[in-house]
């Protein structure tokens, strides 16, 4: 998507604006989220895809030579471990494109940050009463 182009107003317009490759890939990992997290709504944050509950969980977004997910996820070793060899500035994954996308991986993610989520909201409804 190039920066002069209008912004999305949705995920729909967002993943209609790449090539039918890319279009592939963006849908899938829109189908990722949503199975890891079927309570998040669907947004535009930023001009990129975007899956909210209590809070952002993940955005998406793609790029010329890769895909990328932000934010960077902390707190499962095992998750961290997996996801390093994907690190890239500031600790947001990128995917290349000439590689096999590792959508398993980002469904772990998501339901990391959703049980994340679920437990910030919770402890502050705690503090409130």
């Amino acid at each position: 998507m190039k920066a002069s182009s209008p912004a999305p107003t949705n995920i729909d317009e967002y993943i209609d604006a790449f090539p039918p490759k890319v279009q592939v890939i963006l849908e899938r990992i829109r189908r990722t989220v949503r199975k890891a997290a079927p309570e998040a709504e669907e947004i535009i944050s930023y001009r990129m895809p975007a899956f909210r509950q209590n809070g952002i969980l993940v955005y998406f977004a793609a790029f010329k030579k890769h895909i990328g997910l932000f934010p960077p996820a902390s707190g499962d070793k095992a998750i961290e471990k997996a996801i390093s060899v994907y690190a890239g500035p500031k600790g947001n994954l990128q995917f290349p494109l000439e590689r096999p996308i590792p959508y398993e991986l980002i469904g772990r993610i998501v339901k990391l940050r959703v049980k994340q989520s679920v437990a910030r909201a919770a402890a502050k409804g705690k503090k409130k009463a």
